[in-house]
């Protein structure tokens, strides 16, 4: 069973945010509602490098947001996706609270019948419009693709109709995705080769999204750890 992973390349993302838009697009939800890109402003040094960082659901080996539902409807699939069952979420907000990411968002049914969402991408069995809104909703790695992909015989990382939107889609290759216990797989090379980072990492939620940096980019990731190649 392979543990999919994201790594983001920070040396290459020039936040043009074009993650963003393509997650709403292939999800038919708002563009910066499950992915975001936030400028964190200049680096210090004579290039003035300017900092981008994309952000999304972290699929933490241990979610919080996994400890606190109450009726079981965020689950843990074998993949190490991270997902949410709409049939059982009641709403509660109890997961976007104890997400430490902010990576959860409710839809109100009446902001959405306002704005014209149609939240029809949330399942892989069947699709019911507004039914979708007064869940709670986050990235799933594309999960639809992901299994669409493989059941074709696909590999995920390297074809991209496997492969989740935002990866397909960055504009600057500083995306990638592919599962961590395959040593070939473009995630494993650059967590071999590269300097990496995790957010919050000390709070204990084992994050399966990867930032890789360099010696440029002296940013504080809340205590976040660091592997050296």
């Amino acid at each position: 069973m392979p543990h999919w992973a994201m790594v983001i390349d920070l040396r290459n993302c020039i936040g043009c945010g074009a993650c963003a838009v393509t997650c709403g697009m292939a999800n038919t939800t708002e563009t910066n509602m499950w992915r975001r890109v936030f400028d964190c402003g200049t680096l210090p040094g004579a290039e003035r490098r300017r900092l981008s960082l994309p952000m999304s659901c972290m699929q933490c080996r241990k979610p919080p947001c996994h400890e606190v539902c109450p009726t079981t409807a965020t689950y843990i699939r074998a993949d190490g996706i991270v997902d949410i069952d709409p049939d059982k979420c009641i709403g509660c907000g109890y997961c976007v609270i104890a997400c430490p990411y902010l990576a959860r968002v409710i839809i109100l049914r009446n902001d959405a019948l306002q704005e014209g969402r149609v939240m029809a991408a949330l399942s892989d069995e069947h699709a019911r419009g507004d039914a979708y809104c007064n869940v709670a909703t986050k990235c799933n790695f594309c999960k639809r693709r992901v299994d669409e992909g493989l059941a074709r015989g696909l590999k995920p990382g390297l074809d991209h109709a496997a492969t989740p939107a935002c990866v397909v889609n960055c504009t600057a290759n500083a995306l990638h995705f592919g599962d961590l216990d395959d040593p070939q797989s473009p995630v494993s090379h650059l967590l071999q080769e590269s300097r990496v980072m995790c957010l919050q990492e000390e709070i204990g939620t084992q994050p399966a999204l990867y930032y890789v940096v360099d010696d440029t980019l002296e940013v504080d990731f809340a205590a976040g750890s660091r592997r050296e190649s």
